[in-house]
Protein backbone atom coordinates (compact mmCIF):
# COMPACT_ATOMS: atom_id res chain seq x y z
CA UNK A 1 0.00 0.00 0.00
CA UNK A 2 2.84 2.53 0.92
CA UNK A 3 4.56 1.62 -2.63
CA UNK A 4 1.34 2.45 -4.16
CA UNK A 5 1.01 5.99 -2.61
CA UNK A 6 4.61 6.77 -3.42
CA UNK A 7 3.95 6.21 -7.09
CA UNK A 8 0.63 8.41 -6.81
CA UNK A 9 2.47 10.86 -5.40
CA UNK A 10 5.45 10.85 -7.97
CA UNK A 11 3.18 11.06 -10.62
CA UNK A 12 1.58 13.91 -9.41
CA UNK A 13 4.70 15.64 -8.92
CA UNK A 14 4.80 15.28 -12.34
CA UNK A 15 3.78 19.55 -13.68
CA UNK A 16 2.02 17.86 -16.72
CA UNK A 17 -0.07 15.71 -14.94
CA UNK A 18 -1.18 18.24 -12.51
CA UNK A 19 -1.89 20.49 -15.87
CA UNK A 20 -4.04 18.04 -17.66
CA UNK A 21 -6.07 17.04 -14.53
CA UNK A 22 -6.77 20.09 -13.81
CA UNK A 23 -7.79 21.22 -16.91
CA UNK A 24 -9.53 18.17 -17.45
CA UNK A 25 -11.78 19.33 -14.36
CA UNK A 26 -11.89 22.52 -15.55
CA UNK A 27 -13.15 22.17 -18.79
CA UNK A 28 -15.95 19.46 -17.53
CA UNK A 29 -16.85 22.16 -14.91
CA UNK A 30 -16.41 25.70 -17.11
CA UNK A 31 -17.10 25.13 -20.31
CA UNK A 32 -19.23 21.68 -20.50
CA UNK A 33 -21.38 22.56 -18.00
CA UNK A 34 -21.77 26.05 -18.61
CA UNK A 35 -22.08 25.84 -22.19
CA UNK A 36 -19.97 29.08 -22.69
CA UNK A 37 -16.55 28.60 -24.99
CA UNK A 38 -15.13 31.77 -23.67
CA UNK A 39 -13.91 30.29 -20.76
CA UNK A 40 -11.51 28.09 -22.22
CA UNK A 41 -9.09 31.06 -22.18
CA UNK A 42 -8.83 29.44 -18.13
CA UNK A 43 -6.91 27.24 -20.19
CA UNK A 44 -4.18 29.76 -20.92
CA UNK A 45 -3.88 30.86 -17.19
CA UNK A 46 -3.72 27.09 -15.73
CA UNK A 47 -1.14 26.02 -18.51
CA UNK A 48 1.15 29.06 -17.11
CA UNK A 49 0.13 28.13 -13.00
CA UNK A 50 1.73 24.81 -14.01
CA UNK A 51 4.14 24.94 -16.93
CA UNK A 52 5.39 28.17 -18.29
CA UNK A 53 5.45 29.99 -14.66
CA UNK A 54 5.68 33.33 -17.15
CA UNK A 55 3.39 35.54 -14.64
CA UNK A 56 5.80 34.29 -11.89
CA UNK A 57 8.57 35.71 -13.32
CA UNK A 58 7.12 38.85 -14.57
CA UNK A 59 5.59 40.01 -11.47
CA UNK A 60 4.89 37.55 -8.61
CA UNK A 61 8.47 36.68 -7.30
CA UNK A 62 9.20 40.49 -7.14
CA UNK A 63 5.78 40.98 -5.10
CA UNK A 64 7.06 38.06 -2.99
CA UNK A 65 10.15 39.66 -2.31
CA UNK A 66 8.64 42.88 -1.85
CA UNK A 67 6.51 41.65 0.79
CA UNK A 68 9.10 39.72 2.22
CA UNK A 69 11.05 42.98 3.24
CA UNK A 70 8.51 45.01 4.32
CA UNK A 71 6.63 44.05 7.28
CA UNK A 72 3.27 46.61 7.25
CA UNK A 73 2.95 45.78 3.12
CA UNK A 74 2.87 41.86 4.19
CA UNK A 75 0.71 42.22 6.80
CA UNK A 76 -1.75 44.24 4.84
CA UNK A 77 -1.30 42.29 2.31
CA UNK A 78 -1.92 38.99 4.27
CA UNK A 79 -5.33 40.42 5.17
CA UNK A 80 -5.87 41.53 1.28
CA UNK A 81 -5.19 37.82 -0.02
CA UNK A 82 -7.66 36.14 2.36
CA UNK A 83 -10.16 37.88 1.77
CA UNK A 84 -9.89 37.77 -1.77
CA UNK A 85 -9.18 34.06 -1.52
CA UNK A 86 -12.53 33.63 0.49
CA UNK A 87 -14.48 35.85 -2.57
CA UNK A 88 -12.54 33.65 -5.06
CA UNK A 89 -13.42 30.08 -3.50
CA UNK A 90 -17.20 31.29 -1.64
CA UNK A 91 -18.79 32.94 -4.71
CA UNK A 92 -18.51 30.11 -7.23
CA UNK A 93 -19.81 27.28 -4.30
CA UNK A 94 -22.70 30.07 -3.59
CA UNK A 95 -23.64 30.39 -7.40
CA UNK A 96 -23.14 27.10 -8.89
CA UNK A 97 -23.81 24.67 -5.41
CA UNK A 98 -26.00 26.29 -2.70
CA UNK A 99 -27.07 29.05 -0.71
CA UNK A 100 -27.75 29.93 2.98
CA UNK A 101 -30.76 31.49 4.22
CA UNK A 102 -32.69 32.50 7.29
CA UNK A 103 -36.49 32.30 7.54
CA UNK A 104 -37.34 36.48 8.19
CA UNK A 105 -41.24 35.38 8.77
CA UNK A 106 -43.34 33.03 9.93
CA UNK A 107 -45.17 32.26 6.35
CA UNK A 108 -44.08 28.64 6.51
CA UNK A 109 -44.78 27.93 10.12
CA UNK A 110 -45.20 25.05 11.30
CA UNK A 111 -42.86 23.58 8.66
CA UNK A 112 -40.23 26.38 9.04
CA UNK A 113 -40.06 28.66 11.64
CA UNK A 114 -38.61 32.46 12.38
CA UNK A 115 -34.88 32.29 13.07
CA UNK A 116 -34.24 28.73 10.76
CA UNK A 117 -31.14 29.00 8.75
CA UNK A 118 -31.62 26.52 5.96
CA UNK A 119 -29.53 25.29 2.90
CA UNK A 120 -30.64 25.64 -0.51
CA UNK A 121 -29.66 23.27 -2.84
CA UNK A 122 -28.66 25.01 -6.72
CA UNK A 123 -27.57 21.60 -8.51
CA UNK A 124 -31.25 20.42 -7.56
CA UNK A 125 -32.45 22.30 -10.35
CA UNK A 126 -29.77 23.58 -11.72
CA UNK A 127 -27.69 26.49 -10.71
CA UNK A 128 -29.22 30.16 -11.88
CA UNK A 129 -26.30 31.79 -13.92
CA UNK A 130 -26.57 35.70 -12.82
CA UNK A 131 -28.65 38.25 -14.53
CA UNK A 132 -25.96 41.11 -13.26
CA UNK A 133 -22.41 39.86 -12.94
CA UNK A 134 -21.56 43.87 -11.43
CA UNK A 135 -22.02 43.31 -7.69
CA UNK A 136 -20.76 43.59 -4.09
CA UNK A 137 -20.46 40.14 -2.98
CA UNK A 138 -22.24 38.20 -0.55
CA UNK A 139 -25.31 40.88 -0.43
CA UNK A 140 -28.34 40.94 -2.45
CA UNK A 141 -29.76 44.13 -2.96
CA UNK A 142 -28.51 46.88 -1.29
CA UNK A 143 -25.38 47.85 0.58
CA UNK A 144 -24.06 46.65 4.11
CA UNK A 145 -25.73 49.35 6.73
CA UNK A 146 -27.42 50.58 4.34
CA UNK A 147 -31.38 50.54 3.21
CA UNK A 148 -31.20 52.30 -0.03
CA UNK A 149 -28.04 51.90 -1.64
CA UNK A 150 -28.13 49.46 -4.89
CA UNK A 151 -24.97 47.01 -4.09
CA UNK A 152 -25.16 46.42 -7.73
CA UNK A 153 -24.88 48.16 -11.17
CA UNK A 154 -27.16 47.21 -14.48
CA UNK A 155 -24.25 48.51 -16.94
CA UNK A 156 -24.21 44.73 -18.33
CA UNK A 157 -27.05 42.59 -17.91
CA UNK A 158 -27.03 38.52 -18.89
CA UNK A 159 -30.00 36.62 -20.35
CA UNK A 160 -31.42 33.90 -18.18
CA UNK A 161 -29.80 31.04 -18.82
CA UNK A 162 -29.72 27.93 -16.04
CA UNK A 163 -26.97 25.18 -15.94
CA UNK A 164 -28.44 21.26 -16.27
CA UNK A 165 -29.75 20.17 -12.72
CA UNK A 166 -30.70 16.46 -11.19
CA UNK A 167 -34.22 17.28 -11.34
CA UNK A 168 -36.97 19.71 -12.26
CA UNK A 169 -39.56 21.77 -9.82
CA UNK A 170 -41.72 19.27 -8.41
CA UNK A 171 -45.33 19.71 -6.52
CA UNK A 172 -44.98 20.24 -2.95
CA UNK A 173 -41.62 21.31 -2.73
CA UNK A 174 -40.23 23.88 -0.69
CA UNK A 175 -38.31 26.33 -3.16
CA UNK A 176 -36.45 29.31 -3.10
CA UNK A 177 -37.08 31.93 -5.78
CA UNK A 178 -36.87 35.54 -6.64
CA UNK A 179 -39.48 37.62 -5.37
CA UNK A 180 -42.40 38.71 -8.61
CA UNK A 181 -43.64 41.71 -7.64
CA UNK A 182 -39.93 43.09 -6.18
CA UNK A 183 -39.22 44.22 -10.36
CA UNK A 184 -40.15 47.45 -8.90
CA UNK A 185 -39.53 48.95 -5.07
CA UNK A 186 -40.75 51.44 -3.28
CA UNK A 187 -38.56 52.74 -0.46
CA UNK A 188 -38.43 54.79 2.56
CA UNK A 189 -41.37 55.92 5.07
CA UNK A 190 -44.85 57.39 4.26
CA UNK A 191 -47.22 58.91 6.82
CA UNK A 192 -50.75 56.73 7.13
CA UNK A 193 -53.40 57.22 9.33
CA UNK A 194 -53.58 55.14 12.42
CA UNK A 195 -57.10 54.18 14.30
CA UNK A 196 -57.45 57.58 15.98
CA UNK A 197 -56.98 59.70 12.67
CA UNK A 198 -53.33 60.55 13.47
CA UNK A 199 -50.82 60.47 11.10
CA UNK A 200 -47.42 57.87 11.85
CA UNK A 201 -44.87 56.69 10.06
CA UNK A 202 -44.60 53.17 7.98
CA UNK A 203 -41.62 51.77 6.59
CA UNK A 204 -42.65 50.08 3.36
CA UNK A 205 -39.56 48.54 2.65
CA UNK A 206 -41.59 45.07 3.52
CA UNK A 207 -44.62 46.15 1.50
CA UNK A 208 -45.22 45.20 -2.19
CA UNK A 209 -44.73 48.54 -4.69
CA UNK A 210 -47.89 46.69 -6.29
CA UNK A 211 -50.11 46.88 -3.18
CA UNK A 212 -48.99 49.80 -2.26
CA UNK A 213 -49.86 51.82 -5.81
CA UNK A 214 -53.49 49.48 -5.47
CA UNK A 215 -54.05 51.31 -2.05
CA UNK A 216 -52.55 54.54 -2.03
CA UNK A 217 -52.44 55.44 -5.87
CA UNK A 218 -49.44 55.95 -8.26
CA UNK A 219 -49.04 59.55 -7.82
CA UNK A 220 -48.39 59.60 -4.25
CA UNK A 221 -46.39 56.36 -4.20
CA UNK A 222 -44.50 58.57 -6.49
CA UNK A 223 -44.37 61.72 -5.10
CA UNK A 224 -43.36 60.45 -1.61
CA UNK A 225 -41.22 57.26 -1.71
CA UNK A 226 -38.45 56.09 -3.42
CA UNK A 227 -39.41 54.00 -6.71
CA UNK A 228 -36.37 51.33 -7.83
CA UNK A 229 -36.42 49.04 -10.49
CA UNK A 230 -34.45 45.53 -9.59
CA UNK A 231 -33.20 42.56 -11.98
CA UNK A 232 -34.51 39.16 -11.51
CA UNK A 233 -31.36 38.26 -9.11
CA UNK A 234 -31.50 40.91 -7.43
CA UNK A 235 -35.01 40.74 -6.43
CA UNK A 236 -35.68 39.41 -2.34
CA UNK A 237 -35.86 35.81 -2.06
CA UNK A 238 -38.99 34.10 -1.14
CA UNK A 239 -39.60 30.65 0.17
CA UNK A 240 -42.44 28.75 -0.30
CA UNK A 241 -44.55 25.46 -1.25
CA UNK A 242 -44.81 25.26 -4.81
CA UNK A 243 -48.68 23.78 -4.84
CA UNK A 244 -48.92 23.39 -8.79
CA UNK A 245 -46.44 23.39 -11.62
CA UNK A 246 -46.50 24.00 -15.22
CA UNK A 247 -49.90 22.48 -16.87
CA UNK A 248 -51.80 22.04 -14.04
CA UNK A 249 -54.98 23.83 -12.67
CA UNK A 250 -54.64 24.86 -9.54
CA UNK A 251 -58.36 25.06 -7.07
CA UNK A 252 -58.81 26.57 -3.31
CA UNK A 253 -62.16 25.22 -2.32
CA UNK A 254 -63.07 26.04 1.42
CA UNK A 255 -58.90 26.43 2.28
CA UNK A 256 -58.38 23.32 0.80
CA UNK A 257 -55.98 22.68 -2.58
CA UNK A 258 -56.85 20.71 -5.32
CA UNK A 259 -54.76 20.32 -8.41
CA UNK A 260 -55.62 18.74 -11.77
CA UNK A 261 -58.97 17.59 -9.29
CA UNK A 262 -57.15 15.88 -6.95
CA UNK A 263 -56.64 17.29 -3.20
CA UNK A 264 -53.00 17.97 -2.39
CA UNK A 265 -51.31 15.40 -0.46
CA UNK A 266 -51.26 15.95 3.68
CA UNK A 267 -48.86 17.95 4.79
CA UNK A 268 -48.14 17.62 8.93
CA UNK A 269 -46.89 20.78 8.64
CA UNK A 270 -49.92 23.10 6.91
CA UNK A 271 -51.83 25.43 9.35
CA UNK A 272 -55.19 27.26 8.91
CA UNK A 273 -57.25 29.76 10.81
CA UNK A 274 -59.46 28.48 13.74
CA UNK A 275 -62.14 29.89 15.84
CA UNK A 276 -61.27 28.34 19.65
CA UNK A 277 -64.28 29.61 21.77
CA UNK A 278 -63.71 28.86 25.77
CA UNK A 279 -65.54 29.33 29.06
CA UNK A 280 -64.07 30.32 32.20
CA UNK A 281 -60.74 32.18 31.87
CA UNK A 282 -59.02 32.92 28.90
CA UNK A 283 -55.72 31.01 27.63
CA UNK A 284 -52.41 31.24 29.10
CA UNK A 285 -49.53 31.77 27.04
CA UNK A 286 -47.87 28.04 27.91
CA UNK A 287 -50.34 26.78 26.49
CA UNK A 288 -49.47 28.47 23.49
CA UNK A 289 -45.68 27.83 23.86
CA UNK A 290 -46.78 24.20 24.21
CA UNK A 291 -49.14 23.81 21.19
CA UNK A 292 -46.14 26.09 19.34
CA UNK A 293 -48.12 28.65 18.37
CA UNK A 294 -46.75 31.79 17.59
CA UNK A 295 -48.56 34.70 19.99
CA UNK A 296 -48.26 37.38 17.39
CA UNK A 297 -50.95 35.40 15.40
CA UNK A 298 -53.56 35.33 18.39
CA UNK A 299 -56.32 37.63 18.40
CA UNK A 300 -58.79 37.14 21.46
CA UNK A 301 -62.32 38.78 21.48
CA UNK A 302 -63.32 39.07 24.82
CA UNK A 303 -66.69 39.70 24.00
CA UNK A 304 -67.81 36.58 22.61
CA UNK A 305 -64.79 34.45 24.44
CA UNK A 306 -63.47 33.25 21.24
CA UNK A 307 -59.40 33.07 20.15
CA UNK A 308 -58.65 33.40 16.35
CA UNK A 309 -55.18 31.50 16.29
CA UNK A 310 -53.54 29.48 13.62
CA UNK A 311 -53.40 25.27 14.65
CA UNK A 312 -52.10 22.52 12.13
CA UNK A 313 -54.11 19.15 12.35
CA UNK A 314 -52.45 17.89 15.49
CA UNK A 315 -52.81 21.13 17.29
CA UNK A 316 -56.84 20.81 16.49
CA UNK A 317 -56.70 17.69 18.47
CA UNK A 318 -54.49 19.06 22.18
CA UNK A 319 -56.72 22.30 21.92
CA UNK A 320 -60.02 20.19 21.97
CA UNK A 321 -58.63 18.23 24.79
CA UNK A 322 -58.01 21.59 26.93
CA UNK A 323 -60.54 21.60 29.50
CA UNK A 324 -61.95 25.36 28.92
CA UNK A 325 -62.61 25.15 25.35
CA UNK A 326 -65.84 24.71 24.27
CA UNK A 327 -65.53 24.22 20.42
CA UNK A 328 -63.36 24.72 17.35
CA UNK A 329 -63.80 25.70 14.11
CA UNK A 330 -62.45 25.89 10.82
CA UNK A 331 -62.15 29.92 9.52
CA UNK A 332 -62.94 30.47 6.01
CA UNK A 333 -62.38 33.98 4.51
CA UNK A 334 -65.00 34.39 1.47
CA UNK A 335 -65.24 38.38 1.13
CA UNK A 336 -63.39 39.02 -2.09
CA UNK A 337 -60.68 41.38 -1.78
CA UNK A 338 -58.46 43.49 -4.58
CA UNK A 339 -55.78 42.97 -3.06
CA UNK A 340 -56.29 39.00 -4.28
CA UNK A 341 -54.69 37.83 -7.69
CA UNK A 342 -55.88 38.92 -10.50
CA UNK A 343 -56.91 41.74 -8.65
CA UNK A 344 -59.94 41.99 -10.22
CA UNK A 345 -62.72 40.88 -7.61
CA UNK A 346 -65.80 41.30 -10.41
CA UNK A 347 -64.48 39.20 -12.57
CA UNK A 348 -62.39 36.89 -10.29
CA UNK A 349 -64.38 37.35 -6.77
CA UNK A 350 -61.49 35.10 -5.41
CA UNK A 351 -60.06 34.67 -1.48
CA UNK A 352 -57.18 33.21 0.38
CA UNK A 353 -60.12 30.13 1.00
CA UNK A 354 -62.12 30.00 -2.50
CA UNK A 355 -59.88 30.18 -5.41
CA UNK A 356 -60.04 29.26 -9.10
CA UNK A 357 -59.79 27.42 -10.95
CA UNK A 358 -56.58 28.71 -12.53
CA UNK A 359 -54.37 27.16 -15.21
CA UNK A 360 -50.90 27.37 -14.46
CA UNK A 361 -49.36 28.80 -17.67
CA UNK A 362 -46.85 26.08 -19.31
CA UNK A 363 -44.19 26.70 -22.25
CA UNK A 364 -44.96 26.34 -25.71
CA UNK A 365 -48.68 26.68 -24.87
CA UNK A 366 -51.44 28.79 -26.82
CA UNK A 367 -54.16 30.25 -24.74
CA UNK A 368 -57.30 32.22 -26.68
CA UNK A 369 -56.88 36.05 -24.91
CA UNK A 370 -59.61 37.97 -24.35
CA UNK A 371 -60.51 40.85 -21.90
CA UNK A 372 -62.12 38.53 -19.37
CA UNK A 373 -59.11 36.42 -19.11
CA UNK A 374 -56.25 39.27 -19.59
CA UNK A 375 -56.16 39.78 -16.26
CA UNK A 376 -54.65 36.60 -15.28
CA UNK A 377 -52.00 36.56 -17.80
CA UNK A 378 -51.47 40.31 -18.18
CA UNK A 379 -47.88 40.33 -15.87
CA UNK A 380 -46.94 37.51 -17.48
CA UNK A 381 -46.56 39.04 -21.00
CA UNK A 382 -45.59 42.42 -20.03
CA UNK A 383 -43.75 41.94 -17.45
CA UNK A 384 -41.85 38.73 -17.26
CA UNK A 385 -41.89 38.02 -20.79
CA UNK A 386 -40.91 41.93 -21.95
CA UNK A 387 -43.57 42.51 -24.75
CA UNK A 388 -45.73 45.63 -24.83
CA UNK A 389 -49.42 45.06 -24.24
CA UNK A 390 -52.43 47.52 -24.63
CA UNK A 391 -56.40 47.21 -24.98
CA UNK A 392 -58.43 49.42 -27.19
CA UNK A 393 -61.59 49.81 -24.47
CA UNK A 394 -63.52 50.84 -27.68
CA UNK A 395 -63.73 47.94 -29.59
CA UNK A 396 -62.06 45.70 -27.23
CA UNK A 397 -58.99 44.78 -29.24
CA UNK A 398 -55.94 43.32 -27.39
CA UNK A 399 -52.47 44.44 -29.34
CA UNK A 400 -49.40 42.95 -27.83
CA UNK A 401 -46.34 44.66 -29.41
CA UNK A 402 -49.02 46.94 -31.86
CA UNK A 403 -50.02 43.77 -33.30
CA UNK A 404 -53.96 42.63 -32.59
CA UNK A 405 -53.81 39.52 -30.29
CA UNK A 406 -56.51 37.05 -30.14
CA UNK A 407 -54.29 34.48 -28.30
CA UNK A 408 -51.17 34.09 -26.44
CA UNK A 409 -48.34 31.56 -26.41
CA UNK A 410 -46.24 31.33 -23.15
CA UNK A 411 -42.06 31.59 -23.45
CA UNK A 412 -41.98 30.09 -19.98
CA UNK A 413 -43.10 27.54 -17.61
CA UNK A 414 -44.57 28.97 -14.43
CA UNK A 415 -45.50 27.77 -10.66
CA UNK A 416 -48.30 28.31 -8.31
CA UNK A 417 -46.35 28.76 -4.38
CA UNK A 418 -48.11 28.71 -1.37
CA UNK A 419 -47.10 29.04 2.22
CA UNK A 420 -47.54 26.49 4.82
CA UNK A 421 -49.02 28.89 7.02
CA UNK A 422 -52.18 29.51 5.19
CA UNK A 423 -53.43 32.62 6.43
CA UNK A 424 -50.59 34.61 7.07
CA UNK A 425 -48.62 33.67 4.04
CA UNK A 426 -47.87 36.54 0.91
CA UNK A 427 -48.11 34.12 -1.90
CA UNK A 428 -48.84 33.41 -5.51
CA UNK A 429 -52.93 34.08 -4.08
CA UNK A 430 -51.61 37.71 -3.75
CA UNK A 431 -48.99 38.08 -6.82
CA UNK A 432 -49.55 35.18 -9.08
CA UNK A 433 -47.52 32.83 -10.80
CA UNK A 434 -43.48 32.84 -10.48
CA UNK A 435 -41.71 32.21 -13.73
CA UNK A 436 -38.93 29.36 -13.69
CA UNK A 437 -36.21 32.45 -14.49
CA UNK A 438 -36.79 33.28 -10.87
CA UNK A 439 -36.79 29.61 -9.28
CA UNK A 440 -33.19 29.82 -7.11
CA UNK A 441 -33.44 26.06 -5.12
CA UNK A 442 -34.71 23.62 -3.31
CA UNK A 443 -34.66 23.85 0.28
CA UNK A 444 -32.67 21.03 1.53
CA UNK A 445 -32.36 20.83 5.27
CA UNK A 446 -31.90 23.38 8.48
CA UNK A 447 -28.25 23.46 9.39
CA UNK A 448 -29.15 26.23 12.43
CA UNK A 449 -32.18 27.40 14.29
CA UNK A 450 -32.19 30.47 16.82
CA UNK A 451 -35.33 31.52 19.22
CA UNK A 452 -35.99 35.16 17.38
CA UNK A 453 -34.97 37.71 20.38
CA UNK A 454 -31.93 35.61 21.94
CA UNK A 455 -28.62 34.84 20.77
CA UNK A 456 -26.87 32.01 19.39
CA UNK A 457 -25.63 30.99 23.20
CA UNK A 458 -28.84 31.06 24.49
CA UNK A 459 -31.46 30.65 21.53
CA UNK A 460 -30.68 27.81 19.52
CA UNK A 461 -33.13 25.03 19.05
CA UNK A 462 -31.43 21.89 18.62
CA UNK A 463 -33.92 19.80 17.70
CA UNK A 464 -33.98 21.50 14.56
CA UNK A 465 -30.52 21.13 13.76
CA UNK A 466 -29.81 19.39 10.64
CA UNK A 467 -33.56 18.24 10.31
CA UNK A 468 -35.06 17.83 6.50
CA UNK A 469 -37.36 20.01 4.70
CA UNK A 470 -40.12 17.87 3.55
Amino acid sequence: MKQVIEKIRSVWANKWVKFSVVSLLYILWFVVWTRNLWWLLGVAVIYDLYISRYIDRLWLNRYRAYKKEHKLFRKTMEWVEALLFAVVVVVPLKIYFFGMYVIPSSSMEQTLLTGDYIFVSKLHYGPKMPNTPISFPFVQNTLPLTKTTPSFVDWIQWPYKRLAGRDVVRNDDVVVFNFPEGDTVALGTIQIPNEYGQPIPMDVSTSSYYELVRSLGRERVYKDLKVVYRPVDKRENYIKRCVAVAGDTLQVVDGNVYVNGQPQKEIPGVQYLYMVNVSGPTLGERVFERLGVNLDEVEYYAESGCYLMPLTAAGVEQVKALPEVTGVTRYIKRLPSESIFPHDPQRYPWTEDVFGPLWVPKAGVTVPLTVDNLPLYERIIRNYEGNTLRVDMADSTIYINDAPATEYTFQMDYYFMMGDNRHNSADSRFWGFVPVDHIEGKASFVWLSITPGKNLFTGIRWSRMFRGIE
